[in-house]
């Protein structure tokens, strides 16, 4: 079992748990391991403890975080959506796909892809010249569903294998040891309203949250959670855009295009390194 297979079991766990906060020595023998490699495992991966972790998930801290973003994404949009925006201490710069390269659906375009190891489990990773165009993590149920998926958005480019293209993007994401030198670019295909959404959410700092709701106002059209959340749902490319940083109004975490676990995985990772 990978390590992040087993942090997801115990993080599974400690949530069916949280009211009652379970014991260190409850959590390790959850998953088969001592209390002592446990506390190791999982202050390596996450950066704190599992005692701070339970602090991470709670109710009141998800709820004062809202309170908090009140004016995250008032002063974005005073900035402007387009500007770049901070993201694991680089920049993250968004390229629409213009309606001319739409219409060619991916013509002449080579996309590399390729599969690496994450802290939240395995990713697929798909580049084009241009930018990131796809970052999905890895169902163990249905491995090929993300290449199956890029051949469907991009059905006439020339689709290529190429890990060793695609492992700087996961190298800039994650080792904390570098400073990236230029921004990640994305390169991303969605309607005028998913890109304005997604733009809005490269404004939400690391490890603070806003609500569907307040994506809504930012945007321009305060009555259109719902069509936010599809179009939070649609993001192509994890983390980079981060969509998991947009909860429910009542400080529940929600759902998650993949699973609600990395979801809470993700917020405790960055809260360990951001907070």
């Amino acid at each position: 079992m990978s390590d992040y297979a087993r942090i997801a079991d115990a993080i599974r766990f400690i949530a069916s748990q949280v009211a009652r906060q379970p014991t260190l020595d409850e959590i390790a023998a959850h998953v088969h391991l001592s209390p002592f490699h446990f506390q190791r495992l999982f202050s390596r991966w996450a950066g704190v403890t599992p005692k701070r972790y339970l602090q991470v998930l709670t109710l009141e801290r998800a709820k004062a975080l809202l309170q908090e973003s009140r004016p995250l994404l008032e002063v974005a949009d005073t900035l402007g959506l387009s500007s770049g925006s901070r993201l694991y201490d680089h920049f993250v710069q968004l390229e629409a796909v213009t309606p001319g390269e739409y219409k060619q659906r991916g013509a002449g375009l080579v996309i590399d892809h390729g599969v690496h190891d994450t802290p939240f489990g395995q990713a697929f990773v798909a580049l084009t010249p241009r930018g990131v165009c796809n970052f999905s993590f890895l169902d163990e149920q249905a491995p090929k569903a993300p290449l199956a998926a890029l051949a469907q958005s991009w059905p006439e480019a020339e689709l290529r294998e190429a890990p060793s293209r695609t492992q700087g993007v996961i190298h800039t994401m994650f080792d904390d040891s570098k400073t990236p030198d230029r921004p990640i670019s994305l390169h991303v295909s969605g309607t005028n309203f998913q890109i304005s959404v997604w733009r809005a959410l490269l404004q939400i700092p690391p490890a603070k949250v806003v609500s569907y709701a307040q994506v809504a106002s930012a945007v321009g059209n305060p009555k259109a959670a719902r069509a936010v959340g599809l179009a939070v749902g649609a993001n192509p490319v994890a983390l980079m855009i981060p969509c998991h940083r947009v909860i429910q109004q009542n400080g529940k975490l929600g759902g998650y295009h993949w699973g609600e676990t990395r979801k809470q995985a993700i917020h405790a990772w960055e809260a360990a390194r951001y907070e």
